[in-house]
């Protein structure tokens, strides 16, 4: 038996399409899993096509509505490919979440190469202009709609040994507000989120290492790190009609690490 859509305390999104980047996994994936729950139509895009496959079974086993597509974001023929397929498929785009990122190596400016920069700025600042380039006129013609973009707190703020991810996201906060400025009153809401540290496959790596857990935990008042499940109704409800004053912003979810 599958549930009633929007399940209790979800926003409501029901005849809404939503498109997720970067949806195979972490954040990506679990809030697509939510705005389903809430109702939307969710379209799950990201280059591994199996993993977002594997999501959109478990969303239609539950009684959802959702569709897996690949996508790189760093091909903008590819990003105007899959929002037009979306649009010819359910007839108009209302919602996205631009959250496709990677962090790249750490290390201290001067020691990473070309390619390591341009990969990190290609993906997380050109990916999200491509987006934006191409989901802002559908949304026009859907009448208006709402992004969300993910930035970070390095976004906000700034760590040592990652200059290339904290310059791409500190862009991409400046740009979703330019582009608010742009559409908001043309219909067209655009925000950022910018998550603190969350147990996600892009800090797998970091995290094994010994006494890196303790230590990113002693940095917020809230003394842990997130879940990707716990990141997933703050988009829903930045998508929502629950946030229709707001645009140009950025919400911050990180257990209070910017507030000392």
């Amino acid at each position: 038996m599958t549930a009633t859509l929007p399940l209790p305390g979800h926003p409501d999104l029901r005849d809404k399409v939503c498109l997720v980047t970067g949806a195979s996994q972490g954040i990506g994936e679990a809030t697509a899993r939510y705005l389903a729950e809430c109702g939307a139509t969710t379209v799950l895009a990201a280059r591994n096509l199996a993993a977002c496959e594997d999501a959109v079974e478990d969303i239609t086993a539950a009684g959802g509505t959702a569709v897996a597509m690949q996508l790189d974001v760093t091909d903008d023929a590819a990003v105007a490919a899959t929002v037009a397929e979306v649009e010819a498929r359910y007839g108009a785009l209302h919602l996205a979440f631009n959250n496709a990122g990677t962090q790249g190596p750490a290390a201290p400016l001067h020691e990473q190469d070309d390619a390591t920069v341009r990969q990190v700025l290609e993906v997380n600042l050109f990916g999200v202009i491509s987006c934006l380039r191409h989901e802002v006129p559908a949304m026009l013609r859907a009448g208006g709609g709402v992004i969300v973009n993910t930035a970070s707190v390095g976004g906000v703020i700034a760590a040592p040994g990652i200059a290339p991810y904290c310059a791409s996201k500190h862009a991409v906060v400046g740009l979703s507000k330019s582009a608010a400025a742009d559409y908001g009153r043309r219909g067209v809401r655009i925000n950022v989120l910018a998550p603190g540290s969350v147990r996600t496959p892009i800090l797998t790596d970091w995290l094994a290492e010994p006494g890196a857990l303790e230590h990113m935990e002693s940095l917020t008042p809230q003394g842990r790190i997130a879940e990707p499940e716990e990141i997933a109704p703050v988009v829903a409800w930045m998508l929502s009609d629950a946030s229709s004053f707001m645009t140009g912003s950025v919400v911050t979810a990180d257990g209070g690490y910017t507030a000392l």
